[in-house]
Parts: structure tokens; sequence; C-alpha cells
């Protein structure tokens, strides 16, 4: 099958959800040349269970691997797992491995990701520190936790939340510290992030608003010194600050970076034969202006798939708005769009509120709690570009539903 670009020999460095994702919609288009997965990991897996189920009973590199290595084989698609890449060449489309193998292509994917943030401070580098970011740091953090075990888990954004759930699930004593009094409020407004953050305090977690110091230890217990004054013991401490963007490669191959590998809408980097996707891309679009780089399950997924697209230059499909959720204490969050900036903010009451974000007339942002429906069609809206009125968004008796059913019916009669 020809396309509009010859891709040639695809070498795919990161077996992530981009990485993967990008692979499996080569073969679906049906490019037919090698295709090969590249990851210093054992598999590729997913990860958001990692913070979510990291104490289920099931919980295993098999049960969260993304396909088995007979079927990646069996749809032609060739592994080098287990692996790290030492170095890259953009302009012979060369990828050598730590043991020497020389990988070589005609186009190339980074799909690298990140790692997880260190803090900066005195004792951030003590062994009871960790972070989580791979299969095998939840193992360990699952295999040092046991029923009253004291966790000091340090950044309550998403990963931070989610795994003090899971701690406080499976028995441990967690304290959840990070400098924000409501974490989240920028990606889902402050009413909503109040509701979740609250959920910790009420579910019998210590949350204490501050920056963490210093930590101290003391033979096999540490110490966590926060600047509020607050001083908490632990036998364990778990560090979710954020993700680095792993550009080291790149930038040593002369590829373009500035926190993240440069990329322009077709998730071409400053080489031609080189593409990027998934964490560590950072969008530049065509008036030059840089992006925030996209951390999202959804946006990996899809960033591989499109660039998937772009290699073998085919249209991209279509992005609609962003999503993505959490699961904590037992209750399911979805956001869509964006929730700050200018507009206004809607409140539909609830045991748990629902808020959109509304700008001149048009939704921009929807973020719900167990209410799957509600967000899929305001996603649907939002996308649509279909005007709403701020009355009916807060009424819980209206159906968004019913906007999206008035705006078919609407084109069928035009």
């Amino acid at each position: 099958m020809s396309f509009p670009r010859d891709a040639g020999r695809v070498v795919i460095v990161g077996a992530g959800l981009a990485g993967f994702s990008a692979a499996q919609t080569l073969r679906s288009l049906g490019h037919e040349a090698p295709v090969t997965l590249v990851d210093a990991e054992p598999a590729a897996y997913d990860r958001p269970p990692l913070s979510k189920r990291l104490f289920a009973n099931d919980f295993s590199l098999e049960d969260l691997a993304f396909s088995s290595p007979e079927k990646l084989s069996q749809a032609g698609i060739d592994t080098r797992f287990g692996q790290a890449v030492e170095a890259i060449d953009a302009a012979s489309v060369t990828v050598t491995l730590e043991n020497g193998e020389v990988v070589e292509g005609d186009t190339l994917l980074l799909a690298i990701g990140g790692r997880a943030r260190s803090l900066t401070v005195p004792g951030a580098d003590l062994p009871g520190v960790r972070t989580l970011r791979t299969f095998d740091d939840a193992a360990a953090i699952r295999a040092h936790v046991r029923s009253g075990t004291r966790v000091a888990v340090i950044g309550a954004g998403l990963i931070g939340a989610e795994l003090a759930s899971a701690l406080h699930l499976h028995g441990a004593d967690v304290t959840l510290i990070d400098p924000a009094e409501t974490p989240l409020q920028p990606v889902i407004g402050s009413l909503l992030a109040s509701h979740l953050h609250a959920m910790h305090s009420l579910r019998g977690i210590r949350v204490v608003t501050g920056l963490t110091e210093r930590i101290e230890t003391d033979g096999e217990a540490m110490t966590v010194v926060v600047d509020d004054g607050s001083v908490i013991p632990a036998e364990l401490v778990v560090v979710g600050v954020g993700l680095v963007p792993n550009i080291e490669l790149a930038a040593a191959a002369g590829l373009e970076t500035d926190g993240g590998i440069l990329v322009d809408e077709h998730y071409r980097t400053s080489v031609p034969s080189v593409f990027a996707a998934g964490d560590v891309a950072r969008l530049r679009d065509s008036r030059g202006v840089l992006h925030r780089r996209e951390e999202h399950w959804e946006a990996a997924q899809l960033s591989g798939q499109h660039a998937a697209h772009a290699m073998l230059g085919v249209d991209l499909p279509v992005r609609g708005a962003s999503w993505f959720w959490s699961d904590r204490h037992g209750i399911h969050l979805e956001a869509s769009g964006r929730l700050h900036g200018d507009g206004e903010f809607v409140v539909r009451p609830g045991v748990h509120p629902a808020v959109f974000l509304v700008d001149e007339g048009l939704l921009v942002g929807v973020a719900a709690i167990d209410d799957n429906n509600t967000v899929r069609a305001a996603r649907r809206i939002i996308d649509q570009r279909i005007p709403v009125v701020a009355s009916d968004l807060a009424d819980p008796s209206f159906a968004l539903r019913s906007m999206l059913r008035a705006e078919r019916a609407k084109t069928r009669n035009a």
C-alpha cells in the first residue's frame, strides 16, 4: 500500500501509550514496512493503574500490559524491551542501544515520556524516599506498605491524591502534603477542587498545606519537616510533584527542545525524518507560539495515533476538546475542555457539584464526578460549538443530550 509519505522502516523509542498507539495505528492504516518498539521497560504497559490499583490482588505487569509479546509479533511489531537507548542519530535515523545494538530506520518517533520530578531539599535522596513512575516503583511501594505503615505523600495533584487514597484504603497511616491549599484549582476550578480535596480529611488522611523543607532520618524512621512547622514521622515518603520530560537524547542529537521536544502540528521535530509524541512533545504552532505539554492519558493515546498518520503523510483526524479522569476515594472525576481563564462559571448542584465554563455563549469546559453522561454530552457540545444557556446548565433536571438531539434535528431540517 502506498502513502503520500514513505515512512519506510519506523523505529519508535518509547513503548508507553503514545508509542504503542503509534505502532498499532501504523499497522491499522496498512503500513507494511518494519516497525520496531524500543524501551528500557520490560513491556508496553498502562501507567494510570500504578497510582490507582497498586494494591489490587491482580496487580501485575502482565495485567497492565497493552499486549502480549505474541500478539505484538503477530502484528508485525518487533520489540527491543529491557534495553535503554544510549544515543540516536537523527541524520542517519539510527538508534544505539545500551548493549551496542544499532537499530536502523527511515523514520523515527520519539515517545520517550518523562521521569518523576525529584525534590531539591536536604534528605530527598534518602533510601526511604521514593517516586512513582514505573511498575518497579509501584511494586517497591507496595512491598513496603503494611497496615499502619506511616506514609508521607508529597504532592496532592492527580497522582499524589490517587496514591494517598490507595494507601489509605490499604490501611496505611497517610499524610498528604502540598503547598497549594486547593490543588487542581487551575484545572477544574476552585469549587470542585475544594470539594475533591476535602475528601482526604473526611476519609481520615491528614492534610498539611506547606512546602517541604527537608527530610531527616534516624535509623529506619524518617521525619518530613514542612515550612508551616509540621513535623511528620514516616516509614516511607513518596514524592509526586510532577514530570520532567526526557529531552536529553533529542538535545544531544541536535533536535530543538524547550521544556520538551518541539514539534509542529504534524508532530514533526526540527529534523524532517524525526517525529515526537506523548508527554515529551511540545507543540510550537504555525504562529511560533509554544503550548504547554499535555500529560494526560488520552492526550498520549491521540498524539501517538495522530503521529502515525503524520508519518505516513495522511490527514490527521480532527481532535476535539481535551479530556482526563481521576479515581480516588471511590469516586470518578472527569473533565473536558478548559476551566480557567475568561468566561462565567456555572455550577450544577448535587451530591457532587458539576461545573461548567461558558465563554461568549459557548461551553468551553466541564467537570463532574460520577456523571459520565453529562461530561460526554458536554464534550460534544464543546466540539460542535452549540450555543448554551447558563440556567439550563445549572438545572440538574436538564439533560444536555436534549441539546444534541435538537442540533441534529436542526441540521436535518436545514
